[in-house]
């Protein structure tokens, strides 16, 4: 059967790290493990590059952060090391002395001691002449990556036991990238579920591998999920909803170069206690009825907590837990107060992609006539989309605040009134307010400002969630609606530094306080929670002894699913005396029916 490139980048990974350590659950515990497996990787790191990912006060890194670390790392070019050596060739004859390379090695950037150099130079004169053939070397040290590269992979495919133990691989029906989403379906279908919970027995011989014995302290379980019920049989929206006053809120999930997603957080004012439907959904900004944007089928949820600043003073108030079509609902009384409504996405339809894009970039501004420089069409309508975007209020028109927000994404600066007077006087405006036409006239003036140098543009594309094809892939706009009953209430967007942690805390408490705790077998103080929701299931693991625990996470036999953790294989360390998420899991295609299937494992201290 043939592999997506996710597969085979994952399997690549996978081999490196099979090539250095005999588990992929062992762990990186020095920087020159960590150097040593991306250079089987067929990396080449340099020391800043290994501070990066090994700051002091690591201890340890697993299999899960060298994977998210290659995706982050390109590969080494055989022919930039070629142009390098052709630098310190003076003589121009293909050849470097071990004079010349001391001294450029010793003197200048990360600077080698002799002793290194002279290691260096014994292993590539191969002639032992006091010469180093470069071009011979580059070619012995591409050729060497490659075998072993080849090598670990040709292991990992003659060995099936080896790789149902070690491999970890991807799911049935791999991650897809919001490039290519699945729709989801039209029509409502009623979902039957199906629980099974059952503890495995394990009568292997005391003989086998720890790990395989640490199967005995497991947990299994399996549940069925029907095609996607895109309306919930709970759902009751009032029938007088269009009397309720109404106000909205938008926002856009962003996905972060670590993987983590982040959006801003609102503050909602109740005056009176009243009744209250609260809804979050996708936001779709096709002009084209039959052809949604890609983003459509990113599941949302919204969650309610009151406090303040830290997830300790906050309590979980409700989530929006039932469903119709792409919009998440939650219908209840809330009393008069303030609450923070914290986004949330799992990240199983919005996460990184590992495909690479040889899409040459596209053209974002022209040159007229006459010499004067013009936004192209193409760039115009991802401009228009992103106003769209950061007019929170959905008033058609940019205030302040929400230029603001959209500063603060793209570079981390704030414009000031002054600034904010001078943008009034040039650029179309509406009740002091940016009109569109004045937010594409401001970016028609950064492209003048760099004479038709594009790469400030294409930083500013790319944190909006932008690729090179001007489809924005990293990002999901949402749009929240509150309706109440009696009162009017206010939505105002506010950005907590702990607003992470508390909805982290938050999505914790809803699985615990919904689900069952089951205990593994033989291992009473670790628990796990499963929760089923109408289109995703979640779970927790909770660690109630004085030590932490490692445990392996196995969905090989799911089907038609997608982990937020991108893999079907993996592991979590879970602290002493802690709760947390382990994964969320979706259906790949909602049409079709879908199998939850996870065996969680205890695996031994080494």
């Amino acid at each position: 059967m043939q592999r997506s490139e996710e597969e085979r980048f994952y399997m690549a990974c996978r081999a490196a790290y099979l090539s250095v350590f005999k588990s992929s659950l062992v762990n990186m515990t020095s920087k020159d493990q960590l150097c040593t497996v991306l250079q089987q990787a067929g990396r080449n790191p340099s020391q800043k590059v290994l501070d990066k990912y090994w700051p002091p006060g690591t201890k340890k890194l697993n299999f899960d952060d060298f994977f998210e670390i290659l995706k982050k790392e390109k590969p080494a070019e055989p022919d930039k090391l070629m142009r390098i050596f052709k630098k310190f060739d003076v003589n121009c004859d293909g050849y470097i002395s071990h004079d010349e390379l001391s001294r450029i090695l010793t003197s200048s950037g990360e600077k080698m001691s002799p002793e290194e150099v002279d290691e260096i130079f014994s292993l590539a004169d191969v002639n032992k002449d006091g010469k180093l053939d470069y071009a011979e070397f580059c070619r012995l040290l591409g050729s060497t990556a490659d075998q072993c590269q080849t090598a670990a992979l040709e292991k990992l495919e003659a060995d099936a036991k080896l790789k149902r133990q070690n491999f970890g691989n991807q799911l049935e029906n791999p991650p897809q990238s919001s490039e290519s989403q699945p729709e989801l379906s039209a029509a409502p279908t009623q979902s039957r579920t199906e629980l099974e919970t059952t503890q495995r027995k394990d009568s292997r011989s005391s003989s086998r591998p720890s790990s395989a014995r640490s199967r005995r302290s497991s947990l299994s379980t399996a549940i069925t999920m029907g095609t996607g019920s895109t309306k919930s049989g709970r759902l009751a929206e009032p029938k007088s909803l269009q009397d309720w006053n109404h106000t909205l809120m938008r926002g856009c999930f962003y996905l972060e170069e670590d993987g983590t997603i982040v959006s801003l957080q609102y503050r909602l004012h109740i005056p009176e206690t009243t009744g209250v439907y609260l809804t979050i959904r996708p936001l779709n900004l096709s002009p084209i009825p039959e052809k949604p944007s890609s983003w459509m089928c990113v599941d949302t949820a919204l969650y309610v907590v009151t406090g303040n600043k830290t997830k300790e003073d906050s309590t979980l108030v409700c989530f929006t837990e039932l469903r119709d079509k792409e919009k998440f609902v939650w219908r209840g009384e809330l009393n008069a107060g303030s609450y923070l409504l914290m986004p949330f996405t799992t990240g199983c339809r919005l996460m990184k992609s590992t495909r690479k894009t040889s899409t040459k970039p596209a053209l974002l501004v022209n040159r007229t006539q006459s010499g004067e420089l013009e936004l192209t069409k193409e760039f115009k309508a991802a401009l228009s989309d992103i106003f769209e975007v950061i007019d929170l209020d959905g008033s058609g028109l940019l205030s302040l605040e929400e230029y603001n927000f959209f500063e603060q994404r793209t570079s981390g600066e704030k414009c000031d009134e002054d600034a904010w007077a001078i943008c009034k006087e040039n650029f179309d405006t509406r009740k002091d307010e940016l009109t569109r036409q004045g937010f594409l006239e401001l970016n028609l003036m950064e492209a003048n400002d760099r004479e038709g140098d594009p790469r400030d543009l294409w930083l500013t594309l790319e944190a909006m969630g932008y690729n090179q094809s001007l489809e924005m892939v990293e990002a999901c706009p949402f749009v929240i609606e509150v309706y109440c009953e009696d009162v009017k209430a206010t939505l105002q967007t506010v950005h907590l530094d702990s607003g992470i942690k508390m909805l982290n805390s938050s999505v914790q408490r809803s699985i615990t306080s919904k689900a069952e705790a089951r205990s593994l077998k033989g291992q009473e103080n670790v628990l796990v929670y499963t929760y089923k929701g109408e289109s995703r299931i979640s779970s927790v693991i909770a660690n109630k002894s004085n030590q932490k625990v490692t445990v392996h996470i196995n969905n090989e036999q799911s089907k038609n699913c997608v982990s937020s953790r991108g893999m079907s294989m993996f592991a979590v360390e879970v602290p002493a005396r802690t709760k947390m998420v382990c994964q969320h899991v979706m259906a790949s295609n909602d049409q079709q029916e879908w199998t939850y299937n996870c065996v969680e494992s205890i695996i031994p201290s080494l």
